[in-house]
């Protein structure tokens, strides 16, 4: 069975990175794994510290969009998923009443649902849609959460 997720109060809304569950790395708090995912892309301590201080994961990807020209990580590269991959391990391993719902998620296909962005960024390559019972897009988002659940 596939099992979307794209708004935070959605049922499922705790599998994104745009959920507010705090990560420590680096000994400090980051927000959300978003705001983490966004900073790993800059070795710039200045614009590390501007993203990891936005009240919300929305400003803090913002942030890094603004400064995308000093970005040391290419979006969508292998490091990219890498540090995502490091980020969604994080987050479950700091909540573990989250990992336990993720492996109650043991029998769904789970997918980041990009239909209302289709066509927009990099929708396509963290998330899919759903068509006729299908996925449409490479759901690396998805395909890494059901990675670090098998591993859980």
């Amino acid at each position: 069975m596939l099992v979307g997720f794209n708004k935070t109060k959605d049922p499922f809304g705790w599998l994104g990175n745009m959920s507010a569950h705090p990560i420590q790395y680096g000994g400090k708090i980051w927000n959300t794994s978003e705001a983490l995912f966004q900073a790993l892309r800059f070795n710039d301590e200045e614009i590390i510290e501007e993203i990891r201080v936005k009240s919300s994961p929305m400003a803090a990807k913002m942030c890094a969009k603004k400064n995308k020209a000093m970005m040391v990580i290419t979006p969508l590269s292998s490091e990219d998923v890498e540090n995502m991959r490091l980020c969604l391990r994080l987050k479950f391993e700091q909540h573990p009443e989250l990992a336990r719902k993720l492996k109650l998620s043991m029998a769904h296909e789970l997918y980041e649902d990009v239909s209302a962005r289709i066509g927009r960024g990099s929708a396509l390559f963290w998330g899919a849609y759903k068509k006729d019972d299908q996925l449409i897009g490479e759901n690396t988002l998805g395909k890494l959460l059901m990675e670090l659940r098998n591993q859980l």
